[in-house]
């Protein structure tokens, strides 16, 4: 398991090779992100302006409660909501992205599979209506699962200890999942295969999946990381695509 996460980690490096040395493929890759990463940021503020509020709104039982309880309470609460708004925010950030730039990431995943990954022979050509059309489907059933998995781990955040320590850890794992599925929907697409196919054959390993997307998940949690992030992991994502369908990871 250890070895596989480690492949997977050094599969997103070897995105940021590949994007480094080529920074035409890096600008590429940045410019839709810059108008998604605006409104990403534009909201955790206002979130964060108004989370007191919000805290307390979603907690009315605790109104009556002594002061420390329903403070410890309420910053809980804050921090679940929080959590739960970048989770599901930097979903629908990379969804947002691969959706306005999916020519750009196109250009990015077939650039990588045909000059360093001996290419696609079987690879079908892929419109921008296309591409949106899936991007805006696979998005809606992904961030889906998300708030599914949210309500759960938010409810969670209120356990002592348990709730700031172990379920932080389950979310990034399960958002993160989230994310490399978003990020190797390209080279599965050109071949035809599904959203079901591309959960299956990732689900697979497991752990070469979350070694590549939980760094990725957390270096996009800072702010305008991810308009370097996104197109290394772009690049990364169709490595361990590629890889992976073809049997190439050990």
């Amino acid at each position: 398991m250890l070895r596989d996460f480690s492949t997977g980690v050094g599969l997103l490096g070897q995105g940021f090779g590949l994007v480094f040395r080529s920074p035409k493929l890096l600008l590429i890759g940045a410019i839709p992100a810059v108008v998604t990463t605006a409104l990403l940021i534009g909201g955790v503020i206002g979130l964060a302006v108004w989370i007191d509020d919000i805290a307390a709104w979603v907690t009315p039982f605790a109104d009556d409660w002594n002061e420390g309880l329903r403070a410890a309470t309420r910053f809980a609460a804050g921090f679940s909501i929080i959590g739960a708004f970048v989770a599901i925010g930097l979903l629908l950030f990379t969804a947002i992205t691969l959706i306005i730039g999916g020519p750009f990431y196109e250009h990015i995943a077939e650039t990588v599979e045909d000059t360093h990954l001996g290419g696609v022979p079987e690879a079908e050509q892929v419109t921008w209506v296309r591409s949106a059309a899936v991007g805006v489907r696979d998005a809606v059933l992904l961030v889906g699962i998300a708030i599914l998995c949210a309500i759960p781990l938010f409810a969670a955040g209120f356990i002592p200890v348990v709730g700031q320590t172990v379920v932080p850890v389950v979310a990034v794992c399960v958002n993160a999942t989230l994310l490399g599925i978003e990020l190797t929907a390209i080279p599965f697409t050109r071949r035809g295969l599904k959203l079901g196919v591309r959960r299956r054959v990732l689900r697979k390993r497991r752990a070469v999946t979350l070694g590549f997307a939980v760094p990725t998940y957390l270096l996009c949690l800072v702010p305008l990381a991810a308009l370097v992030v996104l197109p290394a992991a772009m690049a990364g994502g169709t490595v361990l695509a590629h890889r992976l369908l073809h049997d190439q990871i050990r």
